[in-house]
């Protein structure tokens, strides 16, 4: 099966090209360029409706959301080890993904996005100042969900996948990851897999093509 991840590299289209990569999946990626608002554009919007990334084309259709994705990803690649076998733990793993999009990725957008939110100046002002402090809260909160080294304890996930993604967005948020000790060096586990050295070299050569 080939499938068809639509990205733009650091974004949460970064979880999803770790888990393909982690996978083993024939994928073609496909760049939707932030630069130039291909977002925005009437082809992409009929991927997914809020004009963002990820979006991952399958045989039956066009997928969007991270924690779906995932878990989709985990469904048809059951040998790759994305989620455990155990519906609990997968569970676990999942409530993670789906903390990381509800909760850190909205904190982290309304550094960049406040208009989404409110179209007074002021307001969107203040969401901007109150990011930083709302993402340290999120780091600290997440740091705290970890079980050991990784998202489940001893057992990788795409949950980590995720964490990985959303945790690397604090140093531009004006916060060193070096004050969450535990994500620092999930950050550093996560850096020494050879599927998260394929995708993040695969997003680097996109933005210099």
């Amino acid at each position: 099966m080939t499938l068809t991840l639509y990205y733009f590299p650091n974004t949460a289209a970064r979880a999803v090209h770790i888990a393909l990569e982690e996978a083993g999946a024939q994928f073609e990626p496909v760049l939707v360029d932030f630069r130039t608002n291909a977002q925005r554009s009437p082809e992409h919007l009929a991927r997914h409706p809020s004009g963002r990334v990820p979006a991952l084309g399958t045989p039956q259709g066009v997928l969007f959301e991270t924690p779906a994705i995932l878990g989709y990803l985990a469904a048809i690649f059951p040998g790759a080890g994305l989620l455990p076998a155990d519906p609990f733990r997968a569970a676990q793993a999942m409530a993670v993904s789906c903390w990381l999009a509800s909760t850190m990725h909205v904190a982290h957008a309304h550094g960049r996005r406040a208009a989404r939110w409110a179209d007074d100046p002021a307001a969107q002002e203040a969401m901007r100042a109150k990011m930083p402090a709302n993402m340290a809260d999120c780091a600290t909160q997440v740091q705290g969900m970890m079980q050991g080294r990784w998202v489940l304890g001893e057992e990788w996930s795409v949950a980590d996948a995720h964490l990985f993604t959303v945790a690397g967005w604090l140093e531009a948020d004006g916060l060193d990851i070096a004050d969450w000790p535990r994500l620092a060096a999930h950050r550093a586990l996560m850096l020494e897999r050879p599927a998260v050295q394929r995708a993040l070299a695969r997003e680097e050569a996109a933005l210099a093509a």
